[in-house]
């Protein structure tokens, strides 16, 4: 089992972006996901999630600005981010608790690099 997130890249300041992380490996199901950033000299913080159920909550910072969706499907979190500012600038990272046909555990996407910048 693996996450592989896609979709970073440079934006200018006001723009929008969209994250995606897919699931793949022998899945059997997929309970609460999440983005997470870490910026330059700071620690990982969690931006969004998503619970299995479909319910929603993101950090203060990203309120009314970031949309964090699922396509269980798909096994594909996704993370639209608008009206973004320098302060976004970090490296994005998804997070879930995957379930297989050997236990749940925990896995981390790769992390993919948000640049905002003029």
């Amino acid at each position: 089992v693996q996450l592989q997130a896609s979709g970073g890249g440079l934006v200018q300041p006001g723009g929008s972006l969209g994250l995606s992380c897919a699931a793949s490996g022998r899945i059997i199901g997929i309970n609460d996901m999440f983005w997470y950033h870490q910026a330059p000299g700071k620690q990982r913080e969690l931006v969004a999630l998503i619970l299995s159920g479909g319910g929603t909550r993101y950090a203060d910072s990203v309120k009314g600005r970031f949309t964090i969706s699922r396509d269980t499907a798909k096994n594909t979190v996704y993370l639209q981010m608008s009206s973004l500012k320098p302060e976004d600038t970090a490296v994005y990272y998804c997070n879930a608790f995957i379930r297989s046909m050997i236990a749940t555990r925990e896995y981390w996407g790769q992390g993919t690099l948000v640049t905002v910048s003029s």
